[in-house]
């Protein structure tokens, strides 16, 4: 059975290129982009597999978030 990891990604659309830059700030070189924010998501998400993997396979300890819930 697969593990399964939530990470927040952040999203910034570059208007010199006209993309979208997705980013994962708690795996640091975890990064992809696309034309839409779907696009962008989609392929950080294949992103971020590939960078937990390659981490399984260096024997590195793979990253999680700490999360904290504040009500207001």
């Amino acid at each position: 059975m697969a593990e399964e990891y939530e990470y927040t990604v952040v999203l910034e659309y570059d208007d010199e290129i006209g993309e979208y830059a997705a980013l994962v700030p708690s795996l640091p070189g975890c990064h992809s982009q696309g034309r839409t924010r779907e696009e962008a998501l989609a392929n950080v998400q294949q992103a971020i597999r590939g960078h937990i993997e390659a981490l399984r396979q260096l024997g590195c300890e793979i990253p999680v978030e700490a999360r904290v819930r504040v009500a207001v």
